[in-house]
């Protein structure tokens, strides 16, 4: 079996697990948990290093860390809130275009880090609006809570 052939069969295991979208909800809560602690817990030390203000650092953190919560309840759900996750794809994408806005408003002056860290940020939450998309559509969750 070539490379290609296993990454394929690899790619399609993993796409037709039937938790695919409860694991994509549970990364995208763990990748918000991760910039949300860091934001809050140094908020002045990440201004300086991303020449961000501190305010924004803070506030983006701890409204991180709320979505991350959000995110993770809404992963526990049995059956899956369709309603609300599709609210959580809506927002991911508002986040990535954000980002995008903040770099090219020339109302901030980020270093390359900063660049790269707001650049992170957006592909991250792209990618993962995507993959919740794609599991929505695959797996057609039921609307409760």
């Amino acid at each position: 079996m070539s490379s290609t052939s296993l990454s394929r069969s690899a790619s399609s295991v993993m796409l037709s697990s039937p938790n695919f979208l409860r694991n994509v909800l549970r990364v995208d809560a763990l990748s918000c948990i991760a910039c949300g602690a860091l934001q809050v817990a140094f908020p002045a030390a990440m201004a300086r290093l991303l020449n961000l203000p501190e305010p924004l650092v803070a506030y983006t953190g701890e409204f991180l860390l709320v979505y991350a919560a959000v995110v993770a309840l809404v992963s526990t759900r049995n059956p899956l809130p369709r309603s609300v996750i599709w609210t959580l794809v809506a927002g991911n994408l508002g986040w990535a275009a954000l980002c995008v806005l903040l770099l090219t408003s020339g109302r901030v002056q980020p270093t390359a880090l900063g660049v790269a860290y707001v650049v992170m940020q957006a592909v991250t939450v792209a990618v993962l609006a995507e993959l919740q998309f794609f599991g929505l559509r695959r797996w057609g969750v039921q609307a409760t809570w």
